[in-house]
């Protein structure tokens, strides 16, 4: 898997030069976040600022205005699956979406083709960025967190094509978010093409949800 950093995130970043506290409100981005930006754009930072394995260390935690800890992360993360399972009802009943919280107290939310992507596209569709919007006004409001965005496709077609195109269309989720103004710190996006199947694709409908882009949502731990 490769990590993206993506140009128009940094635009973006240094169009906007602000981020959200805990309550959604707009704020200017502080020293440490901007240091983590411009850390990662030497290559120097990524491991620090956007690594999904390393959420709960350096410079993500100075961003989010310092990490959860005990009892208090499994509360947060349970009221900001309450907060996106209202949110987003509506797609949850069409089923568009899936929402679950883990054993590890993150949250996966997953999207079907239907409403993301068409096939062979990155562009987003029209009627998915409601969706997004709904997803943007809950992170922003539960801001001690990270999101990693993961793109998946069916088996259709050559896997280094697939593996691109799910680059290519986490990376759209992840640009979407950071223009409603989500932390560009606490995102980062990863494709994984077909290698992750969560249903059969000798079907339309199991490529259908094959094709699909997940966001896990983890909370930012205190150092210990």
């Amino acid at each position: 898997m490769r990590k993206i950093v993506t140009l128009s995130l940094i635009s973006a970043l240094a169009l906007t030069a602000c981020a959200t506290n805990d309550l959604g409100e707009k704020r200017d981005l502080n020293n440490t976040e901007m240091g983590a930006i411009i850390g990662t754009l030497g290559g120097a930072a990524i491991g620090a600022a956007v690594n999904h394995k390393n959420r709960g260390k350096g410079a993500l935690i100075g961003a989010v205005g310092g990490g959860l800890a005990g009892a208090g992360i499994g509360y947060y993360m349970d009221q900001q699956a309450k907060d996106l399972q209202k949110q987003l009802a509506a797609e949850i009943q069409r089923g568009e979406i899936t929402l679950q919280k883990n054993s590890d107290n993150s949250l996966l939310v997953s999207m079907t083709s239907n409403t993301g992507f068409d096939t062979n596209s990155s562009q987003l569709k029209g009627g998915f960025t409601p969706t997004l919007d709904k997803i943007a006004k809950v992170v922003n409001q539960y801001g001690k967190t990270a999101i990693t965005v993961v793109g998946h496709t069916d088996n259709v077609g050559k896997d280094a094509y697939n593996q691109t195109l799910s680059e290519q269309r986490a990376r759209s989720v992840v640009d979407y978010l950071v223009g409603r103004q989500v932390n560009p710190v606490r995102l980062d996006s990863y494709g994984k093409g077909k290698t992750q199947p969560r249903a059969s694709n000798d079907t339309e409908e199991g490529r259908r949800l094959n094709r699909r882009v997940e966001l896990w949502i983890m909370p930012v731990e205190a150092a210990k």
